[in-house]
């Protein structure tokens, strides 16, 4: 059974069904951020033809790609070998890891880059996600809706070896910030944002646009892609004053828990190099409530005031550290 098998593509979700009871400062969720696919065909692809990225001599079909209890391992030279879990998971509800965030553990922007993480701390996630305490703004969203899936099944011998394989891979930072007043316009596809090559730019506005450079390789789930991110002009700045003091009192700074180098300590994760529009998430369900407990108190209290400038603004800055 493929992804799209187990729970139906849903569409387009309204922002008055997502938003909380009280919104946040930040406004409702912002759509750029959590980006839902629309509902479209969600039957297995047919097309046999071998499929090939640059660098790799292994080939994958469409419906190998779709498989997501089969991990499209393009280039096994860069990371350890995969536990069961990571790259087959186990029907019918516990997808491959390596799926959805690849076998060097590097994600896509839809989901989380778990390269390097605290061991504690993703068996923590994964934990948050069974009980509820970790939901989605936007339950339309399936990247979070199959997490909390994957979480009730899986086993916990099989969260400690997916947690002990990525934790110990390497960081991997695979995005660059551009700041602009314009962007590429772009459409949904596959749960992110795609670039129409022969459209005129528009305005970025409130918002960042993050893309993959190679279309190609973001749909062969190449885990070698690189993005880029276009942010507002002055983000990158703003973003260091209030990642680097609080920005006169509005936040804490998040070098108060993350470490001066902001790669994290114990169970405290680290937060550079890492997909903007994920964080600007991460921030937005902190201040919105969609994450609760005493494990993610401190956060809440970090992104209480926060406005959606603010928010673009931090993980502009965090995107470039490395």
């Amino acid at each position: 059974m493929t992804l799209c098998g187990l729970v139906a593509v849903t569409g387009a979700w309204a922002a008055t069904d997502a938003a909380p009871q009280s919104a946040p400062a930040a406004g409702p969720p912002p759509p750029w951020a959590f980006i839902v696919d629309p509902a479209g065909d969600a039957s297995a692809p047919t097309d046999t033809t071998p499929l090939h990225v640059r660098g790799s001599d292994r080939t994958y079909t469409a419906g190998d790609l779709d498989d997501s209890f089969q991990v499209a391992d393009w280039h096994p030279a860069d990371h350890a070998p995969m536990p069961t879990v990571v790259a087959q998971g186990r029907r019918p509800a516990v997808f491959a890891c390596g799926y959805c965030h690849l076998p060097n553990g590097a994600g896509r922007p839809e989901n989380a880059n778990l390269a390097a993480l605290p061991y504690d701390y993703i068996l923590q996630q994964v934990a948050m996600f069974k009980s509820g305490a970790r939901h989605a703004a936007v339950p339309a969203r399936d990247p979070a809706k199959y997490m909390a899936i994957i979480a009730k099944a899986v086993r916990p011998a099989e969260v400690r070896a997916a947690a002990r394989y990525f934790s110990a891979l390497p960081p991997q930072t695979r995005v660059s910030v551009v700041e602009t007043d314009t962007v590429p316009h772009t459409h949904v596809a596959d749960w992110s944002l795609a670039v129409d090559a022969d459209s005129p730019k528009e305005a970025i506005g409130q918002r960042i646009i993050e893309v993959p450079q190679s279309a190609e390789q973001f749909e062969r789930r190449d885990s070698r892609v690189e993005y880029t991110a276009y942010v507002p002009v002055g983000s990158v700045q703003a973003g260091e004053a209030l990642v680097r003091t609080g920005g006169a009192n509005l936040t804490l700074p998040c070098t108060s828990c993350h470490g001066a180098d902001l790669k994290g300590s114990g169970i405290i994760p680290r937060i550079v190099g890492r997909s903007p529009g994920y964080l600007v998430r991460q921030l937005y369900e902190f201040q919105a409530g969609f994450r609760s407990g005493e494990a993610v108190a401190p956060m809440t209290a970090v992104a209480k005031n926060l406005s959606l400038n603010d928010m673009i603004a931090i993980a502009s800055y965090l995107a470039t550290q490395r």
